[in-house]
């Protein structure tokens, strides 16, 4: 969003609490983890038929090699029961989302028939990203963008259409869904070895990528600067979705962000493993300078995987602390942009405390409250058993949230301004000067806490 679409805090009302977008996406969000938690805790009803309609994953196959694995012939998937929520999902985010775009001005008669071809494109994306091979190696963003991207420079998308491309709506739903995934109790697991990898480095490389992509590089576009550098450091496309809307980042920014981070992400994840092999570090420190470097939580698991079971546990520990900064990150970015990047040039000019709030993402407060919900109060409630189904169910929602988003992202970019994003290569420099500071630091990180030459070597066991 550019300078001239933020406004004074002049105009804040109490009926924002229901009719702006922010705010409807934090309703929203706790409506759906509320069904979670009383579907799955009270077992009155199968909420297991409202969860994202499962897209198991699909390869042709013959009969001997399907006994070696999960993945189902495409055609097989198909049955009565998936017909059955895949319709009961359609309608309960229909439902849902529909409300919420009346609440902001839609009508009922223009978004849903345009939701209904948006949901249809959604599910080419699901079916392609659930093949084997691009699921191993390739995120459901990326298939997202593409699908968005050939219909709108090809047949071009038609105005009826563009009443449920509603990019940043879907995303903050999906981001205070997800925060109830967030759970602080991870730092445990890790303890303090964990923190120093995960949360020392992480800020550092985001004020190093800032600054080179600002003063060095000088980029004008600091939304990007600031979405790819916490894409690049944290966990790639989940961090960028947060930071971009906090950093109210437009549509094009984000999609150059994930791109970028996805396609490295998938060099990273092949061939990382194999130098962390060919200079020998232990599992526990691969494991865990993969879990630092790689973006994707799945490209981590799979890098992981790739050196043994204790170097996949320490690769994902290390992300999953990793990913309970992106609400903090997103919250600082949301202040600072308020304060600084967006300020008014008038001279003397100050930003209030009600400007800050009126300019502040409220999706975030919903993020937070979900996290702290989930870790301090249901945690130990209910234990960590329940409310990892619990977040099963979430995550589908959560899943569903996200495609729309992307493929609402592709159907509202052309590759002309994908180009212009580039500013001459410099965004792809920003991309790999910053990864490489940041493998190098989590190498130290790593080497001073897991070589066991200062420190005791924990256990994973």
């Amino acid at each position: 969003m550019s300078e001239n679409n933020i406004v004074t805090a002049e105009g804040t009302k109490w009926s924002d609490l229901w009719k702006k977008e922010d705010w409807l996406a934090v309703w929203i969000g706790f409506i759906i983890i509320g069904l979670g938690i009383v579907g799955v805790h009270t077992g009155l009803f199968d909420f297991s038929a409202l969860k994202f309609s499962t897209f198991n994953i699909w390869e042709a196959l013959t009969p001997e090699q399907l006994e070696k694995g999960k993945v189902v012939p495409f055609l097989s998937q198909f049955t009565s029961a998936f017909w059955g929520k895949l319709s009961l999902t359609f309608i309960v985010l229909t439902l849902l989302f529909s409300v919420g775009a009346k609440l902001q001005g839609n009508t009922f008669r223009k978004y849903i028939p345009a939701f209904v071809v948006l949901f249809l494109l959604a599910i080419m994306v699901r079916l392609i990203s659930a093949e084997y091979t691009l699921n191993r190696y390739l995120e459901w963003a990326f298939w997202a963008l593409i699908v968005g991207l050939l219909v709108s420079n090809t047949v071009g998308v038609p105005d009826w259409l563009k009443h449920a491309v509603k990019t940043e709506f879907y995303i903050k739903i999906g981001l205070v869904v997800m925060g109830f995934s967030v759970l602080f109790s991870n730092i445990a697991k890790f303890g303090l070895y964990g923190l120093g990898i995960a949360w020392f480095v992480t800020p550092i490389v985001i004020i190093f990528m800032w600054y080179f992509g600002t003063k060095i590089l000088k980029l004008d576009n600091k939304p990007l600067v600031i979405t790819l550098s916490t894409a690049t450091s944290v966990c790639g496309t989940s961090a960028a979705i947060a930071v971009g809307a906090a950093s109210r980042a437009k549509k094009t920014d984000l999609s150059m962000a994930v791109s970028v981070s996805i396609i490295f992400t998938v060099l990273m994840m092949v061939f990382e493993p194999v130098i962390i092999s060919w200079i020998g570090l232990t599992p526990i420190m691969g494991g865990s300078l993969i879990g630092g470097t790689v973006d994707s939580t799945g490209a981590v698991v799979v890098a992981g995987t790739t050196l043994g079971s204790e170097a996949q546990t320490a690769a994902v520990l290390v992300k999953s602390i990793q990913n309970i900064l992106i609400g903090f990150i997103a919250f600082a970015v949301a202040i600072f942009f308020a304060t600084n990047v967006y300020q008014t040039k008038q001279e003397g000019s100050k930003v209030t405390a009600a400007e800050i709030w009126y300019r502040f993402p409220k999706f975030i407060i919903g993020f937070f409250i979900a996290s702290l919900a989930a870790s301090f109060i249901f945690l130990p409630i209910i234990g960590s058993d329940e409310v990892s189904v619990i977040n099963k169910v979430l995550d589908q929602y959560k899943n569903w949230a996200f495609v729309l988003a992307f493929t609402s992202i592709g159907l509202d970019t052309n590759f002309r301004e994908i180009w212009k994003q580039l500013e001459g290569g410099k965004v792809l420099w920003l991309y790999l000067v910053g990864q490489i500071f940041n493998i190098v630091l989590t190498f130290v990180a790593v080497w001073v806490l897991l070589s066991g030459v200062i420190f005791p070597i924990p256990s994973l066991e």
